[in-house]
């Protein structure tokens, strides 16, 4: 295996390693897919995983000014994400889904609900710590150059890209076997999850400012 491949299949796996745990993100992309469909899913995590190959290249690149400035603001960016969060999953449970309204509002939503993930994701900079510090670890700043660092961004956001095509895809099957009022209780639940997220993001932001 060549040495380009090799760094490609490492960041894919960081990749998903980084997008598989449960947060925010995670459940808001149930969610959506389960009250709005398949594509709307793959919409959000086409864009979290957009926001995922951001950071990873700020520190594959080692573009420590950005860095620094996105960790120092962390505390407004982190308030800010966690409001939106909050009206999200207000939103979700009070607009109950359906089957036959997902399929009308797949074909035109699918910019927004990609751009809305890009900017929650983005709002948690202390990402780029995370991926500096699994790079360091892993040895994978030891292959300097701007090739390698772009080889390891874009195999961080194909490796979160994956990871959110499959847990879409299984969300989804299980909507198209689930009936409207197992479909609204499941949204509901979701919703109160992404308000709580909301809450312990803006929570940490206050804290950060004192």
């Amino acid at each position: 295996m060549s040495p380009q491949l090799a760094l490609f299949a490492r960041t894919f796996v960081v990749g998903v390693a980084v997008a598989a745990p449960v947060g925010a993100m995670g459940v808001l992309c149930i969610q959506r897919t389960l009250a709005h469909g398949w594509h709307a899913g793959i919409a959000t995590g086409a864009g979290i995983a957009t926001a995922d190959g951001v950071y990873a290249g700020l520190a594959a690149f080692g573009v420590a000014v950005v860095s620094a400035f996105l960790v120092a603001w962390q505390a407004p960016l982190r308030i800010g994400g966690g409001l939106v969060l909050l009206w999200l999953g207000w939103r979700a449970i009070v607009t109950p889904p359906s089957h036959e309204a997902a399929r009308v509002r797949d074909s035109v939503r699918f910019v927004p609900l990609y751009t809305s993930a890009v900017g929650l994701t983005l709002t948690n900079p202390m990402t780029i710590m995370a991926f500096a510090a699994i790079f360091a670890g892993a040895g994978l700043v030891a292959q300097p150059g701007p090739g390698s660092a772009g080889i390891a961004t874009i195999g961080v956001a194909c490796g979160s890209l994956t990871w959110w095509i499959v847990l879409t895809s299984g969300t989804a099957l299980a909507r198209h076997a689930a009936g409207d009022r197992l479909l609204l209780w499941v949204n509901r639940v979701s919703g109160a999850v992404i308000v709580l997220f909301g809450v312990i993001a803006v929570v940490a932001g206050v804290l950060a400012l004192r």
